[in-house]
């Protein structure tokens, strides 16, 4: 990730923790409203009306509750974006560090491997429960009274309903799609990165433009190939899961089986511009700031 370090010198583990925290909790605020879409998308057939466009989602969410609840969740989310982005550079680098070859190159396979541990780390360690927080209190939102009254009222309440696996929620899906995400889109990163850099001065980092447009492109890859983890994961971290669905391949049987496999790819089009953005802010953010957090450590 860092063109800061060359060869086999390895990424210091607080640069990357600190440049992948301000990189992830930036991100994701600034997205969070594609992301509030995409997960009322997949909700779709659990509401029994008719399917939604992003422009009706859009819509009908803003007469609802206004700005307010298009953000509903975000909180939970850039805090869990912060450490997921932290956690996910900081073990990406260290994977990539130990997977580099005498001559300190990264071949795409080996790019795919440290991409998907450093995905299966940040499932467990923050993506699972702000991932299910946050597609509560969206489908809590929807509601004529909603139930939750902010991050910390709804994080309370599931716990004392459900206990600690509730906030734990779909953590089967959302390990794969996180192994499946960073494996497809570090290894997509790299491969274009080393391309894009045989067009610069040798020794010299990459226009914000061209690191931006790598990032965007590694996102929509990202996005066509692991959208049906994303879907099974919003579904089993729904408020009806419990009702709905036995277990994950449970809920991925019905999907196909009464909603076709289209339903799979249900809310791509948010998650693309989220991902296009997020691709492109998160890569720039990171190699931007990971010299000066390199420098003080």
């Amino acid at each position: 990730m860092s063109a800061a370090n060359k060869g086999k010198s390895r990424e210091k583990p607080m640069a990357s923790l600190c440049a992948g925290a301000i990189a992830g909790g930036f991100e994701s605020f600034a997205t969070y409203p594609l992301e509030s879409l995409k997960t009322r998308l997949q909700f779709g057939a659990l509401e029994g009306g008719k399917p939604l466009t992003p422009l009706q989602a859009l819509r009908e969410t803003l007469n609802q509750g206004g700005t307010r609840a298009l953000y509903a969740g975000c909180t939970a989310v850039v805090i869990g974006n912060a450490v997921k982005a932290g956690v996910r550079f900081t073990t990406y680098d260290q994977f990539k560090s130990l997977l580099k070859d005498d001559e300190g190159k990264l071949t795409a396979p080996r790019s795919m491997l440290a991409g998907l541990g450093a995905g299966m780390m940040e499932a467990i360690i923050a993506v699972t429960p702000s991932e299910t927080i946050k597609t509560k209190m969206i489908d809590d939102s929807k509601r004529a009274q909603p139930r939750f009254h902010g991050m910390s009222d709804a994080v309370r309440t599931i716990v004392r309903e459900e206990g600690i696996s509730g906030v734990y929620r779909g953590l089967g899906p959302v390990i794969l799609r996180q192994g499946a995400n960073s494996a497809v889109r570090f290894s997509s990163y790299s491969t274009l990165k080393q391309l894009a850099q045989g067009s610069v001065v040798p020794g010299s980092q990459l226009p914000g433009w061209m690191t931006f447009g790598i990032g965007a492109t590694a996102g929509v890859i990202t996005v066509y190939s692991t959208m049906p983890f994303d879907v099974v994961k919003t579904r089993m971290q729904s408020l009806k899961a419990r009702q709905e669905y036995r277990n994950s391949l449970h809920c991925a049987y019905r999907i196909f089986t009464e909603e076709g496999v289209l339903r799979f790819w249900k809310g791509t089009v948010p998650r693309l511009g989220r991902l296009i953005l997020s691709g492109g802010i998160i890569f720039t953010v990171y190699e931007k700031t990971y010299p000066l957090f390199d420098s003080i450590f």
